[in-house]
């Protein structure tokens, strides 16, 4: 019964079932919890430090509290549609897969920058020809 698929209205979904909708509640009810809690600790941030003699503390502490949110939603639904290790590793392979395919000029524009700027190779004057 869990795995029958949902109908909407006579249109049965095809790939959603009953364990797949009440995952996806779950992870949407997740995401808005935690936003919700980031928000509420960052509006008392701001009103414990409050003026701008702490802009630099604030904002940091800030970064800190999205990073965690961020890393607390991630965990949360990974460990919720995972089950199995191997279809996480599965996922998580195509995903590096696509982004290091899609971003394979930002990657070699990022190495060519750090060549450049950080070793040695070039100095000041030195004329660099592309192509």
């Amino acid at each position: 019964m869990a795995n029958d698929p949902i109908e909407l209205f006579g249109i049965r979904l095809v790939g959603i079932t009953g364990e797949s909708g009440r995952k996806l509640l779950l992870s949407i009810a997740v995401v808005v919890v935690v936003l919700l809690v980031r928000k509420v600790v960052r509006h008392v941030i701001d009103v414990v430090v409050p003026g701008k003699r702490f802009v630099r503390a604030r904002f940091w502490v800030r970064q800190a509290l999205s990073l965690l949110a961020a890393t607390v939603i991630v965990i949360t639904l990974a460990s919720l549609w995972f089950d199995d290790p191997t279809r996480l590793t599965t996922a998580l392979g195509l995903v590096t897969a696509g982004l290091a395919f899609a971003l394979q000029r930002v990657v070699t524009a990022l190495a060519g920058y750090v060549v450049i700027m950080r070793g040695k190779t070039f100095s000041v004057g030195d004329r660099i020809v592309m192509g």
